[in-house]
């Protein structure tokens, strides 16, 4: 069997299955398992395939069957113009998430000090401080696991000695931050706000392969957000900004929460598809915690 016919096989198989991106799933599949990039799996595609190698594909290409995403089957996901490793215990960055680090960058004065929360892959810092050489970060994650990836993560593209990352659940792991004492510019989270009884609903590659914990906002999607809310406004340096993503739908509701808190200047922002998905406010009361 020729390389080309063993990619254009299973693109067949996938396509029967109901996968609408057979055909480049099962490239860039084939590709990975065999070290080729695009350009080569063409140039090669004439080429037999050893069976060593047909079996490596056929691996791939079953667990694409069972709904992993090929994001996960490789390994890594690119986002803002950047590769980011991925992991059990981390979301994959999706590319509406660019949306938040575009108003971050936006958002972050110069020299700023930015804090995320519940980073994940680590995929919104990185990016913001990848391309604000002069702002230094906090970002804090419950899950060690999803640390270890987002410290990989910042050391690949340079940034791990202006990102200081920390275990614990929200703002609890801030205690003793250098950082959080003297007060944050800009707080940024992608929460978990998908209502809990949805999740066994969504496709299987979130349902089955995204960790639960990442997704679940509580029964009404709201949990994270409340949190959040009743305390970022002692995190943030007087006049302080927070960035939020939300679920569709989603902005009357977290924007009320904000308001709640003593945020003002709220706003929901739109994604690309027309659907709600940043909220950005400001707390005139500033940083009034102490570590």
């Amino acid at each position: 069997m020729t390389l080309g016919a063993l990619w254009r096989g299973w693109r067949d198989v996938l396509a029967r299955q109901g996968f609408a991106t057979a055909a480049l799933d099962a490239k860039l599949l084939a590709g990975h398992a065999l070290g080729l990039d695009s350009l080569a799996l063409a140039l090669r595609e004439h080429e037999a395939v050893l069976p060593a190698d047909a079996e490596r594909v056929a691996g791939f290409m079953q667990r694409r069957l069972t709904g992993e995403s090929v994001a996960r089957i490789v390994g890594s996901r690119d986002f803002y113009g950047l590769t980011f490793e991925l992991g059990a215990a981390t979301l994959e960055p999706r590319p509406e998430t660019e949306l938040l680090v575009d108003m971050a960058l936006a958002a972050l004065p110069p020299g700023g000090r930015l804090l995320d929360l519940g980073t994940g892959t680590g995929c919104i810092p990185i990016a913001v401080l990848a391309n604000r050489p002069d702002a230094r970060g906090v970002a804090t994650d419950l899950e060690p696991a999803a640390l270890a990836v987002a410290r990989a993560n910042a050391a690949r593209h340079g940034v791990e000695g202006r990102l200081a990352l920390l275990p614990g659940d929200w703002f609890a792991a801030l205690a003793g931050a250098e950082d959080a004492a003297a007060g944050f510019d800009l707080i940024v989270s992608n929460p978990p706000y998908i209502e809990s009884a949805v999740i066994d609903t969504l496709a299987p590659e979130v349902k089955d392969f995204d960790p639960r914990l990442a997704l679940d906002g509580g029964p009404d999607g709201l949990g994270p957000y409340r949190v959040i809310a009743a305390s970022a406004g002692r995190f943030l340096v007087p006049g302080g900004g927070l960035l939020l993503e939300i679920g569709a739908g989603q902005g009357a509701a977290v924007g009320a929460l904000l308001a709640a808190h003593g945020f003002t200047a709220i706003g929901v922002h739109k994604d690309l598809a027309g659907l709600d998905r940043v909220v950005g406010a400001h707390h005139i009361g500033g940083n009034r915690h102490t570590i």
